[in-house]
């Protein structure tokens, strides 16, 4: 089973919370349809728009983008059972939404929750994560692996070429995935038939041409869109990484969970997710609910709070100093790494 539940140290505060994890089933509908409609017909008005300027395509694609995200939080709220109160409801719409956003739901939901149970914790760097070396470990690499890290932590890379690799490819054969993980590889294959049997449908209907003309700028942008937020929620200068024998999951879900306060148009496109450590210390919070918690709680209110501009300077992070415990640049460790080098 995923590892979906806190350490016992952890409870304690966990249980003041408690009072808003629970889903309210008319609140759920409503988003879920004023998401899934509106994305639809905005897809539709795109393949319309195709009979002029492609440009006009493009900029449609920004708000279907928006519905998508805001469909994939809701998969992903189904996940943490914090969409529905009968799982088994929540797991068939995580399913028809994962092809939509062409990601296999119980294989996202089992690696998410593995990102969950050991976030911020250097010895357990495992799946469903950005991968974060600290300095001592950059520099002990040979030049060519530091060479391609930082090729992966570039921001072409990371929130473009990679999203799209990570969306298009990878989830389609995710060679990480334990082969004793029957589920997950079973949600992998159905999701995958899915999405072939949609898009052979839509290609014998509009054409080839056409479809890719309307899903590719979607697929890719929403992509770069989820990433970017998995990213700023969790890579920020003060953020928290420790060794096991000193981690704690509640400082880990405060102090190694941002709260990107978005402007409110955004906010909503993103399901709040911006509320991150609130989330993080409890999950089966529904996404429409988490900024009424934070609200009425006051050991939630300080956390590290990004905005739009503040989170662009997070962009070139990219490695774990233990000794200063903070994000630093590639150039900040220059004259350290030559120290160790000479």
């Amino acid at each position: 089973m995923p590892p979906t539940e806190p350490p016992t140290d952890a409870v304690a505060p966990r249980e003041s919370l408690s009072s808003y994890a629970k889903p309210d089933v008319r609140r759920s509908v409503f988003q879920l349809l004023n998401s899934a409609i509106p994305f639809a017909l905005l897809w539709y008005v795109m393949l319309r728009s195709l009979e002029y300027p492609y440009w006009i395509t493009l900029l449609l694609a920004v708000p279907t983008v928006g519905f998508l995200v805001r469909l994939f939080i809701i998969q992903h709220d189904c996940g943490h059972g914090a969409f529905l109160p009968r799982q088994a409801a929540a797991n068939a719409i995580g399913f028809v939404i994962g092809v939509l956003t062409v990601t296999p739901y119980d294989y996202w939901r089992r690696t998410h929750a593995v990102h969950h149970a050991t976030s911020g914790n250097l010895d357990r760097r495992e799946m469903g994560d950005i991968t974060t070396l600290t300095v001592a470990e950059y520099v002990a690499l040979p030049r060519m692996r530091r060479l391609l890290y930082r090729l992966y932590r570039h921001p072409l890379v990371l929130f473009g070429i990679g999203p799209a690799y990570v969306f298009i490819l990878k989830q389609r054969t995710p060679l990480d995935l334990p082969l004793s993980w029957k589920r997950e590889w079973s949600s992998v294959l159905w999701t995958n038939l899915a999405i072939a049997a949609v898009v052979t449908l839509m290609i014998s209907t509009i054409g080839l041409t056409a479809f890719l003309k309307v899903q590719l700028p979607i697929t890719l942008l929403a992509g770069s869109a989820g990433v970017w937020l998995f990213y700023i929620q969790h890579q920020f200068e003060n953020t928290y990484w420790r060794r096991q024998e000193s981690w704690d999951y509640h400082d880990a879900c405060l102090q190694g969970s941002s709260y990107y306060d978005l402007p409110g148009i955004l906010n909503w496109f993103t399901g709040n997710i911006g509320v991150h450590h609130v989330h993080h210390l409890s999950s089966r919070i529904p996404n429409y609910r988490l900024h009424e918690c934070m609200r009425a709680n006051a050991f939630l209110q300080n956390p590290t709070r990004l905005t739009m501009t503040s989170s662009l300077r997070c962009v070139r992070l990219a490695l774990w100093d233990e000794d200063a415990g903070r994000l630093v640049r590639f150039r900040d460790i220059r004259p350290w790494a030559g120290a160790q080098q000479s």
